[in-house]
């Protein structure tokens, strides 16, 4: 006899959304759904398939050990299913109605720009999103396989995903003119570590602080650039930017680079990724194109 699941996506994709969310309340919430329906839900799962996923401590619901392995396995064949419909629709309509674009922060983004104004007449119609992302949340973008296309840093490209080169970012120590530091010669580490330092909020869910320089005791966390522009011209803090961002700033004299002992600037590399290749569709790849044409003019 052909074999017949005990259960279903929908199962599988509450718990997801239960563990994602901390708790049957905010998965209710989140979904649109009552929390007994929920809870109904995933108390079947877990009936039907004779192994406890999920147990309640306080308010919130934590992942037994099986629940661990089954949940990451669940995730894999929700995944290939939204593929499966994704490509079917591609197939169907030939052309996407939408083509969502993750952009790391840093990324300078006059070439995007120029690509946009050059796939516009082609699009068809499609709506573009674009979303900002800074460090791990880049690579949680591409694991989880939420935008077609991917503007990241290659250093948080994850492992089994290749990335098309786009250019190269050079990362600056600034401050503002009004700063103690702006006036200091070759400052150490140490020294450095004794000031505020401002840093850009990575947007991942599960935020990992392990990438560039971030020695100091005291920081300020902030959503983007401009933010931290605004605050250093207030003689507040120091701030590793883009050069790209901070140079007109500087020749009006109103940031300072800082001088160091040790290297002076960080190099970033940004490239171009596809979480999924496979079901690409026609306006993805053309924009892509796009993009890609637009850094080799430059």
């Amino acid at each position: 006899m052909p074999y017949r699941p005990r259960s279903t996506l929908e199962q599988w994709r509450i718990l997801q959304a239960v563990v994602d969310a901390g708790g049957y309340a905010q998965a209710a919430e989140l979904l649109n759904k009552s929390q007994s329906s929920l809870n109904h839900a995933v108390a079947k799962l877990q009936n039907q398939l004779g192994v406890e996923l999920l147990e309640v401590r306080g308010r919130k619901a934590y992942l037994t050990e099986a629940g661990e392995v089954m949940l990451r396995r669940s995730r894999l064949l929700t995944q290939q299913v939204e593929d499966l419909e994704l490509l079917a629709a591609n197939i169907d309509q030939g052309w996407e109605p939408e083509i969502r674009i993750a952009v790391e922060l840093a990324y300078p983004r006059r070439f995007l720009n120029e690509a946009l104004a050059a796939f516009y007449p082609l699009s068809r119609g499609s709506r573009i999103q674009l979303i900002d992302c800074v460090i791990t949340g880049t690579a949680e973008m591409i694991l989880q396989k939420r935008a077609d296309l991917v503007i990241a840093a290659s250093a948080v490209i994850p492992k089994g995903y290749l990335g098309e080169h786009l250019c190269h970012i050079r990362f600056i120590p600034v401050t503002g003119s009004h700063n103690p530091l702006a006036t200091a010669n070759q400052i150490d580490q140490n020294e450095l570590s004794q000031h505020l330092q401002l840093v850009i909020r990575d947007t991942a869910q599960k935020p990992q602080e392990n990438i560039g320089w971030l020695r100091a005791e005291q920081r300020w966390t902030v959503d983007n650039f401009f933010e931290a522009i605004e605050i250093l011209q207030l003689g507040l803090g120091f701030c590793w930017l883009p050069d790209f961002m901070v140079t007109d700033y500087i020749t009006r004299g109103t940031l300072v680079q800082l001088s160091l002992n040790q290297s002076s600037e960080r190099m970033a590399t940004i490239s171009l990724v596809a979480p999924k290749e496979e079901t690409l569709g026609p306006g993805s790849k053309q924009l892509r194109q796009l993009i890609l044409a637009a850094h080799q003019k430059s």
